[in-house]
């Protein structure tokens, strides 16, 4: 208990001037910048630069028209100073995702995510979502599962046609630290997190016959259990697959410190 006090204690401190800026971004010259760090944030050549910079001013009123009134206001005071190609997690591979860089003074910096939205997977099966834009659906539907949300999450719709949706690029929050976790907690944190998925569904969708499907038997649960453990076996045996395309030569990587 007195570790995690600590941890939420360090992370309510935490504020973008003091850690985010140093690290992500630079005053060189005239304006400040988003610090290049290849192969994961970068800027592109500098023709392509100025156009992204372009494409992202223009979009950026479609976006704050996707916030709510009062985060309006607040958007209002800041100024996009700069915006870099970001690469995207194991999740999102493929997909388009950008950091932007605003300023409200000298002093009070915001960086912003944008990352491309496309069509549901489970469009093929459900039919199309009622929204025009996916980046919309991905937003309401944080909004629906969560009971707070990103302040600054939005949508907007680029030159190119791409949707996307927008959020902080660090929020405050605080990490399990599971690999401390003994047998016991690591139960219980999963006990937490099937509660808290519940709740989820159940702000989102009509409890009542999530309910009455899942039944009173436990036949539901080993159903989740089993997939459980055949995805865990299934990411083992892609991992073996990867690390031997590497050891072949097929496959280049950059090790993480090179």
């Amino acid at each position: 208990m007195r570790r995690h006090r600590k941890r939420i204690a360090a992370a309510r401190a935490r504020n973008v001037l003091e850690h985010d800026f140093p690290k992500l971004a630079t005053r060189a010259g005239q304006a400040p910048t988003i610090k290049d760090n290849p192969p994961l944030i970068y800027h592109p050549s500098r023709e392509g630069e100025e156009d992204l910079l372009a494409r992202a001013r223009a979009a950026l009123p479609g976006y704050r028209e996707s916030l709510q009134e009062d985060r309006r206001v607040l958007i209002d005071r800041y100024e996009l100073k700069d915006i870099a190609i970001k690469v995207v997690g194991v999740g999102s591979v493929g997909t388009y995702c950008t950091v932007m860089l605003l300023m409200a003074s000298e002093h009070d910096p915001l960086f912003l995510q944008v990352k491309e939205a496309r069509p549901s997977v489970l469009e093929a099966y459900a039919g199309k979502s009622i929204y025009a834009n996916h980046g919309q659906r991905v937003v309401n539907g944080y909004r629906l599962m969560q009971s707070a949300s990103d302040i600054f999450l939005g949508w907007t719709k680029g030159k190119l046609a791409r949707h996307v949706y927008v959020r902080q690029l660090r929020d405050m929050k605080v990490g399990p630290l599971v690999d401390l976790f003994s047998p016991v907690m690591m139960v219980q944190y999963a006990e937490i997190c099937g509660w808290t998925l519940a709740r989820a569904h159940a702000r989102s969708g009509p409890s009542l016959q999530i309910s009455g499907y899942l039944g009173k038997s436990d036949a539901f649960d080993k159903a989740i259990a089993a997939f459980s453990v055949a995805y865990a076996d299934q990411t083992e045996r892609d991992h073996a697959t990867f690390e031997k395309a590497v050891r072949s030569g097929r496959l280049e990587v950059i090790m993480e410190g090179d």
